[in-house]
């Protein structure tokens, strides 16, 4: 093998479509843009949406909700979760380690999701009414 004998893979490379050179192209006369309208002319444009000055659909619909933006930094634990984690003292390093919540969460919660029947300190962490109550039944307690 010489570097003046290296070629491309097949089909790796391909001629640009020529558009409005002729009948026999496929693509002459209009050149693939129709007849008519705004798409046919040169400089024709419009923003993605736009309607022709009809209100555009998203203009149209009602706005409903919001995403908050604090999600991605919280995170829900359940009981069952805790109930399989051996450790007697838990707080958000610990369920960090675990692979219990992700990387970036800055706040953890107990849900009661699940049954705990260990005895297990919650440090910097938050617990439902429920839950609160299923871990101070089990001799736990919550800091």
């Amino acid at each position: 093998m010489q570097l003046n004998t290296i070629k491309p893979a097949a089909g790796a490379k391909h001629a640009k479509r020529r558009v409005g050179r002729g009948i026999g192209s496929g693509l002459g006369k209009t050149a693939g843009r129709g007849h008519n309208g705004q798409h046919s002319r040169a400089g024709g444009y419009h923003k993605v949406g736009f309607e022709g000055g009809q209100m555009p659909l998203q203009r149209r619909l009602p706005k409903r909700g919001f995403k908050s933006h604090s999600l991605k930094y919280n995170a829900e634990v359940s009981l069952a979760d805790l109930q399989r984690l051996d450790k007697d003292e838990v707080d958000l390093l610990t369920l960090k380690a675990a692979g219990l919540v992700g990387d970036l969460i800055r706040n953890a919660k107990v849900i009661k999701s699940g049954e705990i029947t260990r005895k297990v300190s919650l440090k910097g962490i938050g617990a439902t009414a429920g839950a609160k109550a299923a871990i101070e039944a089990a001799g736990g307690s919550i800091a």
